[in-house]
């Protein structure tokens, strides 16, 4: 949220019990472009800020892929300059 965005946008997500998690963010060709989050967090409600003017990324469609113990999701995000 939002998305689009530019530059600037907000990952918000919901865990269930403590887990491990792993939040990563891709370009559409599938490179890793960077690690938003690796650790281990409690149960609850997390929002993360992700702010693509410190990547110098262009315009175009990105995904973040949020990963825990037993549970991985894949969203699309759209920057528009």
């Amino acid at each position: 949220y939002p998305n689009p965005f530019n530059p600037s946008t907000n990952i918000r997500f919901s865990l269930p019990k403590n887990s491990n998690i792993s939040l990563k963010l891709y370009d559409i060709s599938g490179k890793e472009i960077t690690t938003l989050v690796n650790d281990r967090r409690d149960a609850g409600n997390y929002e993360v800020s992700f702010d693509a003017a410190n990547y110098g990324l262009a315009s175009g469609v990105y995904f973040y892929t949020l990963t825990s113990d037993n549970f991985s999701e894949t969203k699309k995000m759209i920057l528009a300059k």
